[in-house]
């Protein structure tokens, strides 16, 4: 049946704690408002600084449509810019990283140096100005080691979330880490099944056997609350805080970014997310032992982190376009470890390359789902609270872009 009502119409008629109408995952109208007034005006997790030691060290970082250079220029502080030429529009980088003294569009050779600037350009007018002509800028900022960009040059404030996030961060010393292995997975469907699968466990237990095994975030509230005991009574003497920040459940305000962080206990006899329970690598920071506990952590609506205590994982949702996004996992141990002694880089990957191939199914066979005829919305489950935050700040951004 056509739905002739309008996107604001189709806002206003969703009935709060419901899943959302199947028209929220196919409108090629509704992506492109996402797109441009959502998608590209919000922070987006890019890497580690550690991914970038040396001047001219550089990564190209996608998103939809839009490809950013970040680089870290002759004086070594990081830059970002549009992946776009100047001259007719061609990608001037085309590979996914390496290290440059300067960046030469293959198309007709227009060359710029690590801070943007163009330096040469063959046969141009007498008139021609160089300076005119610099690559774009594209927002780029550190949250205590981590790499974030944003495709609007006036984002939101990430002030309030480095001020909060400092102390647990530190905790793990997230600026001293280095990324140890890091994997891209396509995935099928609309971009938004994803991030409402991740910021849900309700499926959990159904779809992640292996990850059911140690994570209690598995459970129901009350049940969670009953097996944290074992983690808290040893928080001190490991060196870790029983710390509880959010801006999200109320929303965040207009104009900043939200964020959160939680320690939620692993199930008894489990150190970290490994396949057996044991450390995959060095303890994090300064820290002394195992409290049996796992951090959430989330940056935005589509960069999220867990922090165990010998290694961290970080993951970045963004689409492709309307029918296909991609899920990019970040692995992060402390930066003096050494692969082959301190750790093992399938053993450090395994229950996050398993269970994110495992949701990549459950996921797209949820957008096979909503695309039915037969698809209606149900009743969200006191365990989807997340996701339900989520989909409410999506809902109230989608509604003033229209």
């Amino acid at each position: 049946m056509d739905d002739s009502r309008s996107i604001r119409q189709l806002i206003e008629s969703r009935k709060a704690g419901w899943a959302l109408e199947s028209r929220f995952y196919t409108d090629p109208e509704i992506y492109q408002i996402e797109l441009d007034q959502i998608i590209m005006q919000n922070w987006i997790f890019a890497g580690h600084q550690s991914d970038l030691p040396a001047a001219g060290d550089f990564k190209v970082v996608k998103v939809a449509n839009e490809s950013a250079i970040i680089v870290r220029d002759q004086s070594g502080s990081l830059r970002a810019f549009a992946n776009v030429c100047r001259h007719r529009g061609s990608l001037v980088c085309l590979e996914a990283e390496g290290n440059t003294r300067k960046f030469t569009c293959p198309y007709h050779g227009w060359t710029y140096d690590n801070e943007g600037h163009l330096v040469a350009a063959r046969n141009m007018p007498d008139d021609f100005k160089a300076m005119d002509f610099s690559l774009h800028p594209v927002s780029l900022d550190i949250v205590h080691g981590l790499l974030f960009i944003c495709f609007s040059a006036s984002p939101p404030s990430l002030e309030a979330a480095k001020h909060d996030l400092a102390e647990p961060m530190a905790l793990f010393d997230f600026e001293n880490l280095k990324v140890a292995a890091r994997k891209k997975y396509p995935i099928s469907a609309n971009w938004k099944l994803a991030l409402e699968n991740y910021n849900e466990c309700y499926h959990c237990g159904p779809a992640h056997p292996d990850y059911a095994k140690l994570h209690t975030l598995m459970l129901d509230d009350t049940k969670i609350a009953r097996v944290q005991g074992h983690m808290k009574d040893k928080m001190v003497m490991c060196g870790l805080k029983d710390i509880e920040i959010d801006s999200w459940k109320a929303l965040p305000p207009e104009g900043e970014q939200g964020y959160h962080y939680s320690r939620t206990a692993l199930f008894e006899g489990y150190k970290t997310g490994s396949r057996t329970g044991e450390a995959v690598a060095p303890l994090l920071g300064d820290l002394k032992g195992y409290d049996g506990g796992a951090s959430d952590m989330c940056l935005g609506p589509f960069s999220f982190f867990l922090a165990y205590s010998d290694h961290v994982v970080g993951y970045v949702f963004t689409p492709i376009d309307l029918m296909h996004c991609q899920c990019e996992v970040y692995w992060l141990v402390r930066a003096d470890a050494r692969e082959g002694v301190d750790y093992d880089k399938e053993t450090l990957m395994w229950l996050w390359d398993t269970t994110t191939y495992a949701d990549e199914k459950i996921i797209v066979d949820n957008w096979k789902g909503v695309n039915s005829r037969f698809y209606e919305p149900g009743r969200y489950s006191h365990m989807e609270e997340w996701g339900q935050s989520w989909v409410d700040w999506l809902l109230r951004e989608l509604k003033r872009a229209t």
